[in-house]
């Protein structure tokens, strides 16, 4: 539906508000009434939701209470329990008072210790292989057993594990070291030769 200009009477196109040729202003149509629902979407306000803070608070409560519990059920520690710690000599008895029991409990040190601890020289040289294969990209960890050496890599099959173990022989045979294992990942034995 077009509107009629009054000043020069051309069809005008509605939704102008004035005339495009005579720039006159145009009469407004009037827009209808409606007296139903225009529609749309509306949410009804709330309130505070009440119940969700409810929940909330009662699962703080639940998660502290049972924390408290936990911490009540941890038994206390014993005093007057000394035990011996690692800067003190291991091959000396340690007595400790136990208030429980009547008469004092002693406690010996192990019977056995590793070959590594015992040994400086072979711990070192354990050391020096697993540097030496770490810059060869061997990637292995070094473990004495007595007089054997076990090495657990996953390069066990590499022909350089090998060409690297010779070249550190004579130095494994100074330090007491008489039998070699490789073992893979898995805990196969690779090889197993003497030095």
């Amino acid at each position: 539906m077009s509107a009629v200009c009054p000043a020069c009477g051309v069809a005008v196109v509605p939704g102008y508000v004035k005339c495009p040729r005579c720039h006159a202003g145009l009469p407004r149509a009037r827009a209808r009434r409606t007296t139903g629902d225009p529609g749309g979407t509306a949410v009804q306000q709330g309130g505070f939701p009440v119940l969700a803070l409810v929940v909330a608070v009662g699962v703080a409560a639940v998660i502290i209470l049972g924390f408290r519990m936990r911490s009540a059920t941890r038994p206390a520690p014993v005093a007057g329990a000394v035990l011996p710690g690692p800067a003190e000599a291991a091959s000396e008895p340690r007595v400790v008072a136990a208030p429980i029991l009547p008469a004092p409990v002693v406690v010996a040190a192990p019977a056995t210790a590793p070959a590594s601890a015992l040994d400086p020289d072979r711990r070192a040289t354990a050391t020096g292989i697993e540097n030496m294969l770490r810059q060869q990209r061997l990637w292995g960890r070094v473990e004495i057993l007595g007089d054997r050496m076990d090495i657990r890599s996953g390069s066990c099959g590499d022909p350089a594990m090998r060409s690297t173990i010779d070249a550190m022989g004579s130095e494994l045979r100074g330090a007491g070291l008489t039998r070699l294992r490789c073992v893979a990942q898995s805990g196969a034995i690779v090889f197993e030769r003497a030095l």
